[in-house]
């Protein structure tokens, strides 16, 4: 009779679990059937921020529960800090828009920037369509070949910027190297400037994501002579043949100090243009996000779209992102020291 009983318990607790499972996925298909999906890009149109989302959005809503209809928007400023600042603060969190933003401004967070108005541990991150290889290259003209050239150079290299990677790469090489290798020349409002100073002669080289220059550079990769760009170093380990065998970051800086310095900095690279939600986010809406978003990547139609756009995609997911981000604010008050320069003055 016990047994009998506790079968009959047992039962009930199954079925009542089962019933409040199939109900939450139901409540959340009726929730978002009909309704618009809102992606907020803190990039202008027309460039990775925006390619990799509006991609990403053509697929996405045949894989959401009551298949909403996607709507990319572009917010610019501030590069891409206006986006973030708004997400958090301003928009409901019912799980109807994400934010798509430079993740750098997590480190600033880590760094105590006043500009930060937002706890990037309280975002909910959905995801990441790819990983970075922040590199640098030079320009035939110059007579340089390789990092070794560069580093035997008695002047300095030349190369343009328009803001993060294009300054904080070669900062971070001047200082591990104890001297001026590059003169950085910022102010350019994209890189497509910075190229035409390069073709012009104006600049001898870049620093810049080698997912990025493979595309938007390709022709100048492609040159011949003096006109030529070549990569002399990069980052992480790119699964790209055109820089196998390029010296890598990690391995040209030496020193504890150095080092952690450029492990800290080199965490946002690991999920790039990342896609969030508002804080405060229902958490079965989250999942319906990151659910959605990670069949939308591994789309053979969504990554036959990506290879017509020329775009690298590397899935990151939301868990991982979560985690990066937890990384990067967990920086050492030694390190945020030796980081403080990145912040605006």
């Amino acid at each position: 009779m016990k047994r009998a009983l506790a079968g009959i318990i047992g039962l009930g607790v199954a079925l009542t679990l089962f019933l409040g499972l199939a109900g939450s996925a139901w409540s959340v298909e009726a929730f978002f059937k009909g309704k618009t999906l809102r992606f907020i890009v803190g990039a202008s149109p027309g460039g990775g921020y925006d390619t990799y989302t509006r991609t990403a959005a053509r697929h996405i809503s045949k894989h959401f529960p009551g298949n909403p209809t996607p709507v990319v928007q572009n917010l610019t400023g501030a590069g891409g800090l206006i986006v973030a600042n708004y997400l958090y603060n301003k928009v409901k969190p019912d799980g109807l828009t994400v934010g798509v933003w430079n993740n750098v401004f997590l480190l600033h967070e880590a760094l105590g920037s006043r500009r930060v108005n937002f706890e990037g541990r309280k975002f909910g991150w959905v995801g990441a369509p790819v990983t970075g290889w922040p590199s640098c290259a030079v320009m035939g003209f110059t007579g340089l070949k390789t990092w070794d050239d560069l580093v035997k150079s008695r002047n300095p290299l030349k190369v343009g910027s328009a803001g993060g990677t294009g300054t904080t790469l070669p900062t971070i090489l001047n200082i591990a190297s104890g001297r001026k290798i590059f003169d950085i020349i910022p102010g350019y409002t994209g890189t497509s400037k910075v190229r035409l100073a390069m073709q012009a002669r104006e600049l001898g080289g870049v620093c810049m994501a080698f997912e990025s220059m493979r595309v938007t550079a390709r022709s100048m990769l492609d040159a011949k002579g003096d006109d030529k760009l070549v990569p002399i170093l990069v980052h992480g380990n790119p699964p790209d043949p055109e820089v196998k065998d390029v010296p890598r970051v990690q391995d040209l800086v030496k020193g504890e100090d150095n080092v952690a310095m450029l492990t800290a900095w080199a965490v946002q690279y690991n999920f790039q243009r990342p896609v969030t939600l508002p804080p405060g986010t229902p958490e079965p809406r989250v999942v319906a996000w990151r659910r959605a978003y990670a069949a939308t990547l591994e789309d053979p139609a969504f990554l036959a779209d990506a290879r017509k756009s020329k775009l690298n995609v590397v899935y990151v997911s939301g868990e991982d992102a979560e985690r990066h981000t937890n990384t990067i604010l967990a920086m050492s008050p030694e390190t945020q020291d030796r980081l403080k320069w990145m912040l605006p003055k």
